[in-house]
């Protein structure tokens, strides 16, 4: 395999806690200045701060946050898009020989140098660390940049994702072996969408163990029975649309029909959206930029945008902006790539003035995911299992307008509140002296006995 010596993306390195310690100063405006977010994006493409160096495993990961940003930002001329497409496909790994694809092996791509290992004298990998998450972002960056994926041997990744495909239909992210979850589906149904090869996933199965993730609350968590979760929310909405599973804006339709429990899921949904006006990932935990992509999405998926409260939504992200560009986790904190990125891919869902239009399905920049998929012929067996598994009709009329719901804990009060909230305050304070005085009287009571 040729090593390309061109400019490659960043040195990325990222923990999406790591840069949420330390405080920034406030953004001195809650207008969002795209040229300061270009100008970070692009500082990261050529040489970013040392505190990235412990993530060289995740390289090809944040050079995606990086490319595929500057593409949102409509600035992806700042780049060399040949040099970028060159560089990633030097991590894609190939097998020595046909004999080879019937090892259990993924050929993938790498994600950083340090995991990518030299072939023998022979030309056979001596270790292949090909992995579902970086293959994902290796082949979304060459679409952002324009490389035709057809290029690709699509054929040689269909049959090795086989390989990672286990008897519950969920995916190891490694053939070595790893956990399984909802992210690892994503990742392999957005690789074969975009290659338009699915003979490398049984979806029948897959959409199996998606069903299962699905809590008593509508949300989805990573893996069956655990907490809901606005990340595995978005994997699994996403990926049972990409595989053709879930109508496109399905709440517009009259008489929808859907193999999971919409309306259950939409109000879990806008639960997560906070007096603040951000999107927390689990109940009673604080807003976080990236839920605002996470959550945002699969509501942009189901068709329920407009029911976002979008300016406090806004409003929310711009207290993020940091005033080096970029945003962070949290308010007043430094930025950092991750949450830069999916800070971006929420004020594009919200449509920002001057950002590229996103496919929500799929976290980059394109057409909607559902009409891409029927135009590559898959969909009409999609729909057919999708009407065998049909288990509940959404009423439209039942959909909230607006979201009904304030997290606890998190400030923001509503005007036709004020009389109830202030009886109930009197109340919290009038009963424990009620109790008191209560108790101070038996026990004069008493001893005069």
């Amino acid at each position: 395999m040729t090593t390309y010596t061109a400019p490659p993306p960043p040195t990325p390195n990222w923990d999406p806690s790591s840069s949420s310690d330390e405080e920034s100063p406030p953004s001195s405006s809650l207008t969002f200045d795209k040229e300061r977010h270009v100008a970070f994006l692009e500082m990261m493409y050529h040489m970013i701060p040392y505190h990235y160096q412990s993530q060289e495993i995740n390289h090809i990961t944040l050079a995606y946050f990086v490319i595929s940003g500057l593409d949102i930002l409509g600035s992806l001329d700042r780049v060399d898009k040949d040099a970028v497409a060159a560089w990633v496909l030097s991590f894609q790994s190939n097998p020595g020989d046909k004999a080879e694809l019937n090892s259990g092996q993924f050929y993938g791509f790498c994600g950083s140098r340090s995991s990518q290992f030299s072939s023998d004298n022979d030309g056979i990998l001596i270790h292949n660390h090909s992995h579902l998450a970086s293959t994902y972002c290796a082949l979304s960056i060459l679409k952002t940049v324009g490389h035709n994926l057809s290029s690709i041997d699509s054929k040689l990744i269909s049959m090795s994702i086989r390989n990672l495909q286990q008897p519950d239909g969920s995916f190891l992210p490694i053939h070595i072996g790893a956990e399984t979850d909802l992210r690892f589906i994503y990742c392999a149904a957005a690789i074969c969408f975009m290659l338009e090869d699915w003979s490398g996933m049984d979806r029948e199965k897959t959409k199996e163990y998606i069903f299962k993730c699905q809590s008593y609350d509508g949300g989805f968590g990573m893996i069956p029975g655990s907490e809901s979760h606005g990340g595995g929310t978005y994997c699994a909405v996403a990926s049972l649309s990409l595989m053709g599973f879930i109508e496109d804006d399905v709440l517009s339709k009259s008489a929808a029909s859907s193999i999971i429990d919409i309306p259950l899921l939409l109000e879990w949904c806008l639960q997560r959206q906070a007096a603040d006006g951000g999107f927390q990932g689990r109940a009673n935990k604080p807003s976080d930029t990236c839920y605002a992509f996470w959550v945002g999405a699969v509501l942009r998926i189901l068709g329920g945008s407009k029911l976002i409260d979008g300016t406090a939504l806004r409003r929310f992200l711009l207290t993020c902006q940091s005033e080096y560009g970029g945003f962070s986790k949290f308010p007043n904190q430094l930025p950092d790539l991750y949450h830069s990125y999916y800070g971006y891919t929420a004020l594009s869902l919200l449509e920002e003035r001057g950002l590229n239009a996103l496919s929500a399905e799929l976290g980059i920049t394109g057409k909607d995911a559902t009409n891409d998929f029927e135009n590559v012929g898959h969909i009409d067996d999609a729909r057919e299992m999708m009407e065998k598994n049909v288990i509940d009709e959404v009423d439209v009329t039942t959909v909230p307008t607006k979201p009904i719901y304030v997290a606890p804990g998190l400030g923001g009060t509503n005007p036709k509140d004020e009389k109830p909230g202030f009886l109930i305050k009197i109340l919290q304070l009038l009963v424990p002296l009620l109790i008191l005085g209560l108790a101070l009287a038996v026990r004069t009571y008493t001893k005069k006995e």
